[in-house]
């Protein structure tokens, strides 16, 4: 926060306050300075102060113009899922201005001036009693290659052709808790000594999703953000063995906004859109072109199983 003082008058002001008060303060140094017990004990209220006095200006700003809607979003999702249906959003509310935040970091609703957001957050994350949080969808993982790569690398007639191919590797989750890998992958569908160490990363969700597109390698990717290059035939899935991730996108607002109704609108059309997601349509490859075993068409319960047996390998 920006006082617009000099370091005299701010050393004046500190010194009158602690009189007031009757106690220290800060521990001055020759070239240094430090809280004393009684400013650690003060700062944590001041500091909530001060945020609070600064939401309330900010609040100001935007309170002559309801058009506004700030959100934020993870990149990945952002430009793999939301951005392809926004439009649909503009069209169904005219009158509102949608502004995304896309970051790796998780938006402060305090200082960022943001109203909404979706996170990706773990299946069993603590709750917070100052935000309202609603679950979208489970994320499954799911590989995902070109058909270009399975004309070049293929067919593939069990998952075991794999270790022998490209992979590419999604580290977006990377500083998450523990997250299923290629190694959990091979393991599930029972394939032995695969060398998972080499390949592409990304630390961009959508970055490996371009890279897997152009036919770079097989990716494990979340189901969700590979939803629509699925749909389109621009990726296939290999084999339809799909692991739980044990994350979710889930709608989040602070309490003190969810009745806004942008906010509400907004939250309404997200549990819409991600409701119309059709796994049905996606193409396997297979002769029955069921959906992936375990995956959304199947309400994301449980631990998906391969279906070697019904003939569903490319």
């Amino acid at each position: 926060m920006e006082l617009n003082v000099t370091p005299g008058a701010l050393s004046h002001q500190i010194r009158g306050l602690e009189d007031h008060l009757g106690v220290k303060l800060f521990d001055r140094g020759v070239r240094s300075i430090a809280l004393t017990a009684a400013g650690k004990a003060l700062h944590p209220g001041l500091q909530s102060g001060f945020l609070h006095i600064r939401d309330a200006l900010a609040s100001l700003n935007t309170l002559g113009d309801t058009r506004v809607l700030v959100i934020s979003t993870p990149p990945g999702f952002t430009s793999k899922w939301l951005a392809p249906r926004l439009y649909r959003f503009s069209i169904a509310y005219p009158e509102i201005d949608v502004r995304v935040s896309s970051s790796i970091n998780n938006a402060n609703f305090t200082t960022d001036g943001v109203d909404a957001a979706v996170r990706n957050l773990p299946v069993d994350a603590k709750s917070d009693e100052a935000l309202e949080v609603e679950k979208l969808v489970d994320q499954f993982l799911v590989p995902v290659c070109s058909p270009a790569f399975v004309e070049r690398y293929g067919p593939f007639t069990s998952p075991d052709m794999l270790k022998g191919v490209p992979l590419i590797h999604d580290d977006s989750l990377s500083g998450h808790a523990v997250v299923p890998n290629w190694a959990d992958w091979f393991a599930a569908a029972g394939v032995r000594d695969a060398d998972v160490s080499r390949g592409l990363r990304f630390n961009s969700a959508d970055h490996a999703l371009d890279a897997t597109v152009e036919g770079a390698g097989v990716l494990l990717a979340t189901d969700m953000l590979a939803y629509d290059d699925l749909c389109t035939g621009r990726l296939v899935m290999p084999f339809d063995l799909t692991l739980p991730s044990g994350h979710c996108y889930s709608f989040v607002c602070p309490k003190k906004r969810r009745d806004s109704a942008n906010v509400q609108v907004f939250r309404a059309w997200l549990r819409q859109e991600a409701a119309a997601l059709d796994w049905s349509k996606l193409p396997t490859h297979a002769a029955d072109s069921q959906p992936a075993a375990g995956s959304s068409a199947d309400s994301k319960v449980g631990v998906a199983a391969t279906t070697k047996a019904s003939g569903t390998w490319i």
